[in-house]
C-alpha cells in the first residue's frame, strides 16, 4: 500500500481494460467516467466475456454516503413470440455441455443504456473521449492474450457456428489464438456512432434495427424502446463492524453472499464453508437449515429461486476510485453469446434466452417483461476504519464463492492481495464433487476430510473467478489487487 499524490486505482481482468481505466482517472475523470470506458475497452480485448448487447451491475460508494446500485441487466421480451434457437455441444474433455444459442435466445440488453445512465449521473468526461481508447483498439487491432485464447476456445462451438461469427473472433480456419492480433473495424465504427449519437442508437436507431433484422429473433422495437436502466438501493449487512453492500433482488449473488457471511464464524474451516454451500443449494427446497440464516434474506432469496437460477459464463469485472473518494464496481457479462454477428456491427449478441442456468425449464420458459436473475454481485465493504474496498468476479456459479471467501478473509484480517489470493473452495451441485485449490498442508487436510468426492486443481485456475479490488482509505491510501487467476491487471 502507498500514500498517492493523486488517490487513483483501478483493477481489471486485461492489461489494456485497466490502462483505458487509469487514464481517465489520471485526467481527472470520474469513477462512472473511468468504468465507462473500461466497460467498452473490454467488449473490444475481451469479447467473448463481454459485448456491447449484454448486461451488467454497478455499484458505486462515495467516500461519505450511502452506495447505490445500477441495475443494467438484462430483459425479457414483452410478448411471446416463436424464436430460432440452435443446440450445440461444447467439449470440456472429461464432459460435455449443452448450450442454445441463436437469434431466439437473445434478451433485451441493458449494458449501454446503463452506462449512459450511470454518465448522466455521475459522469463528467465526454463519451467521444471516453470511447476514443476502445476505437482505435478495435481499429488498430490487439494482441490476443493466452487467458482470452483460453476462454475462445472453451466457448469455439458457439464462435464457430456461423461463418460471420468465426470471421469475427479469428479467421475463416480458426478462431483466435495467443499471439495472433484482432481487429474489429464495425464494433470501431459502431463505437464511434456511439459516442456522438448515445443509446439511442442501439434501442431505436440503426444498431437496434440491425438487431431486430436477424431471423427468428424474439425482441421487437418496443422491447429495445422502454428498456430502462433501474435505480436501486443495495442489500445492506454487517459483520464485525464492516459495512457490506451487495447487488439486490432480483439479483440472486447479494443474497448469497449475504447469508454466508451473515451465518458463518470467524475463522472459517473448509467443514463450515462446504456447509454453508450446501444450505445454500438446498434454500430452493427446504426451509430448515443448520447454520443460522437471516430468515428474511433467506425468504427472498428462494422467491427468485422459484422463479429461475442465475450462473452466468462469460463474465468480467472492473474496479476503480477516482480523485474524489468516489468507488465504483461493475461486473458484465455477455452469457456465453448468441453465436452470430449484428449485421454491420462486430457485435455478437447475448444469449440470456438461452442459458439453462438462468433458465432452468428451458429455452422459452421465461416469463414475460421482467428482469432475468444475475449471479453478478459487486460490492462494496466499508471497514471499522473507515476504508472502502470495492470488488467484483467473473466465474458463474463461482462468484459467490469467490467473492464470499475473499470478504471473510478481509474482514478476519488478511491484507488485500492475500484475500485475494487465498485458495478458494467451491461446490456446484449437491451430488458433485468439491473443487479446491491447493493450500497448506493443514488446510488441505480439512478438505480431504470432508463428506464428498475432492477435485484438487493443480494450481489457482480461471474456474475459481477473478476477483479484481481497489481500496481506499479515509487518509488517500491506495491499494489495487487483480486476480491472477483471470489474468487481471491492477494499477495505481
Amino acid at each position: 500500500m502507498k500514500a498517492n499524490k493523486h488517490p487513483i486505482a483501478a483493477a481489471t481482468g486485461h492489461r489494456l481494460t485497466t490502462q483505458a481505466a487509469y487514464d481517465v482517472l489520471s485526467a481527472g475523470g470520474t469513477a462512472v467516467d473511468a468504468c465507462i470506458a473500461a466497460a467498452l475497452m473490454a467488449c473490444v480485448v475481451e469479447p467473448v466475456l463481454a459485448g456491447p448487447m449484454g448486461g451488467g451491475f454497478l455499484m458505486l460508494a462515495p467516500l461519505h454516503g450511502a452506495p447505490r446500485v445500477l441495475d443494467g441487466f438484462v430483459q425479457t421480451p414483452r410478448r411471446r413470440i416463436p424464436g430460432d434457437v440452435q443446440q450445440v455441444e461444447a467439449d470440456f474433455g472429461d464432459t460435455t455441455q449443452i448450450f442454445h444459442i441463436g437469434a431466439g435466445t437473445v434478451a433485451t440488453p441493458g449494458l449501454i443504456p446503463m452506462l449512459f445512465e450511470a454518465h448522466a449521473r455521475a459522469g463528467k468526461t465526454p463519451m467521444r473521449e471516453l470511447a476514443q481508447p476502445a476505437i482505435e483498439t478495435a481499429r488498430n487491432g490487439h494482441v490476443v492474450t493466452t487467458l482470452q485464447a483460453e476462454v475462445a476456445q472453451i466457448a469455439a462451438p458457439i464462435l464457430t457456428a456461423d461463418p460471420r461469427t468465426q470471421q469475427r473472433f479469428g479467421t475463416a480456419e480458426r478462431i483466435m489464438q495467443a499471439g495472433d492480433t484482432l481487429t474489429a473495424p464495425d464494433l470501431a465504427d459502431v463505437l464511434e456512432v456511439l459516442a456522438i449519437e448515445g443509446p439511442r442508437l442501439f434501442t431505436e436507431g440503426e444498431v437496434a434495427q440491425a438487431l431486430l433484422s436477424l431471423d427468428g429473433t424474439v425482441l421487437t422495437a418496443d422491447d429495445l424502446r422502454r428498456y430502462a436502466p433501474k435505480w436501486r438501493d443495495p442489500l445492506q449487512m454487517t459483520r464485525r463492524g464492516w459495512q457490506v453492500s451487495l447487488t439486490p433482488s432480483p439479483s440472486i449473488g447479494g443474497a448469497q453472499i449475504a447469508l454466508m457471511l451473515d451465518a458463518l464464524p470467524d475463522q472459517v474451516t473448509p467443514a463450515l464453508l462446504h456447509l454453508a454451500q450446501i444450505e445454500l443449494l438446498n434454500l430452493r427446497e427446504k426451509s430448515d437449515t443448520t447454520l443460522r440464516f437471516d430468515p428474511t434474506l433467506a425468504a427472498e432469496l428462494r422467491k427468485t429461486l422459484a422463479r429461475h437460477d442465475a450462473r452466468l459464463r462469460g463474465t468480467t469485472h472492473i474496479s476503480v476510485t477516482d480523485q474524489q473518494g468516489l468507488g465504483a464496481a461493475l461486473t458484465l457479462s455477455n452469457g456465453t453469446g448468441a453465436g452470430m454477428i449484428v449485421p454491420g456491427t462486430g457485435i455478437m449478441p447475448n444469449n440470456m434466452l438461452g442459458e439453462e442456468d438462468l433458465l432452468p425449464a428451458g429455452p422459452g420458459s421465461w416469463e414475460q417483461d421482467i428482469r432475468l436473475a444475475s449471479a453478478m454481485c459487486p460490492i462494496s465493504l466499508r471497514a471499522p476504519d473507515g476504508s472502502i474496498t470495492m470488488m467484483g468476479s467473473g466465474g458463474s456459479s463461482r462468484i459467490r464463492t469467490a467473492l464470499s471467501q475473499t470478504a471473510l478473509h478481509l474482514i478476519d484480517g488478511m491484507a488485500l492481495e492475500q484475500a485475494i489470493l487465498a485458495p478458494r473452495l467451491h461446490l456446484d451441485t449437491l451430488n458433485g464433487p468439491v473443487a479446491a485449490e491447493p493450500a497448506e498442508e493443514r488446510w488441505y487436510d480439512a478438505i480431504r476430510a470432508l463428506p464428498a468426492d475432492l477435485n484438487l486443481w493443480p494450481d489457482r485456475a480461471m474456474y475459481f473467478g477473478g476477483v479484481h479490488a481497489v481500496r481506499r482509505s479515509p487518509r488517500g491510501q491506495i491499494e489495487a489487487v487483480a486476480d491472477p487467476r483471470r489474468d487481471g491487471f491492477a494499477q495505481t
